[in-house]
């Protein structure tokens, strides 16, 4: 029995607790930068194995090392084990029991394939060449993101590849997504307070109204993207809270904003920044107002370096696997991931598994309803096994 077979059918053996696992994650779900019971039931997992658990950073980020004692490169795999502020609406027996809080984007299905893969990797090292080092990452989902304390504590250091996965709802089950180059978005935060002079709605000529400043600002933040940004180019920028509650014969003082920045070139992100950062200036002269600016530049663009890419979608093609499909070209993606701090260190290939339900119903990432299908599980995990035993052993 050739290695490849010898995993896909361990792997297929141990379905059954991949789904465990993922559903035991769900109904205890954490947020960014709090996971600590969950860090705690992953490291117990890999307690009884021949391996060596190490912490990265000042989170609960921490690394399993898979040693064959043979040379050859080193490889890297990560999943992140973070969920969200969301309260869930689904109707399961694993619903999430801490209300408030939800695996809404699949996190639990990463780390679950993740811990099951490595097991058998484990298992089989001695038939390895080189070494795997199974990253399990923290808050990937708030700025500044786990990825980027990891690295600074040197979580790639002599890893010469690292290799990420998603699954996704918007794609079917069976199906692998993949794209060469810039891949998902860059991301930008900021929080901005107007502050002006605050009186009664029957005096406005003795107010400095901040209402009508930030109601400017974001009709002119308009013209960023459409008369700043080159039409070849991809960038948004979105006002997604503007708190200016008062009363009806009130005029406010002080209203605060909340925005989002996205790009697909770094060189992009400069120019949305300056360009908001005039737009600031230009309204505190307008209406006389001050505006306090806190502006985050976080996630870099995700980039899939395209010789590595091209390597593993060809090993998975190669490999014919009955659960996968199709294996596509899905394009560019629209959100962000701070799996980016990565694969800018260190070439890397991030790629997309299908998991829509087989009802085909529109369960989107981040809501109260996201729900996956749990055989996307097991293809995750034979895909990224694939992959490795082909970096590894070719």
């Amino acid at each position: 029995m050739t290695l490849q077979t010898d995993l896909m059918a361990k792997l297929t053996a141990d379905q059954p607790e991949m789904v465990a696992i993922r559903r035991h994650l769900h109904a205890h779900p954490e947020l960014s930068f709090h996971e600590k019971a969950t860090a705690a039931y992953i490291k117990a997992f890999y307690q009884p194995l021949d391996c060596t658990v190490t912490d990265y950073g000042t989170g609960y980020g921490f690394v399993v090392e898979i040693d064959s004692g043979q040379p050859g490169p080193t490889l890297g795999l990560r999943a992140d084990f973070d969920a969200l502020a969301v309260q869930e609406d689904n109707d399961l027996p694993f619903k999430s029991q801490n209300p408030g809080v939800m695996h809404a984007c699949g996190h639990d299905a990463h780390t679950a394939y993740l811990m099951v893969l490595a097991k058998n990797l484990i298992a089989l090292k001695a038939r390895l060449k080189g070494r795997i080092r199974i990253i399990h990452q923290p808050a990937e989902e708030v700025s500044p993101g786990g990825a980027k304390d990891m690295l600074a504590a040197g979580v790639l250091t002599d890893v010469d590849r690292v290799l990420g996965l998603h699954v996704m709802t918007s794609m079917p089950t069976g199906s692998i997504g993949y794209h060469l180059n810039e891949t998902q978005t860059g991301r930008g935060n900021f929080t901005l307070t107007f502050t002006g002079k605050g009186g009664h709605a029957s005096m406005p000529h003795l107010s400095n109204d901040a209402i009508v400043a930030g109601a400017y600002f974001v009709t002119a933040l308009q013209t960023v993207v459409s008369r700043r940004i080159d039409p070849f180019d991809t960038a948004s920028v979105t006002i997604g809270s503007f708190d200016g509650v008062g009363s009806y014969n009130a005029i406010k003082k002080s209203v605060t904003l909340k925005g989002d920045v996205r790009i697909m070139k770094e060189s992009t992100r400069k120019v949305v920044r300056e360009h908001i950062e005039k737009i600031c200036h230009g309204i505190e002269t307008m209406f006389g107002v001050t505006a306090e600016l806190d502006y985050d530049d976080n996630y870099p663009v995700l980039v899939n370096e395209p010789k590595f890419t091209t390597q593993m979608i060809d090993s998975l093609k190669a490999a014919a696997l009955p659960e996968i499909n199709q294996i596509f070209d899905c394009g560019p993606q629209d959100p962000s991931e701070d799996f980016a701090y990565f694969a800018q260190n260190t070439p890397s290939c991030f790629f997309y598994v299908g998991c829509q339900t087989p009802d085909g119903g529109n369960h989107p990432h981040h809501s109260p309803d996201f729900m996956l299908n749990e055989a996307s599980l097991l293809i995750a995990a034979k895909a990224a096994g694939t992959a490795a035993l082909a970096y590894l052993c070719h």
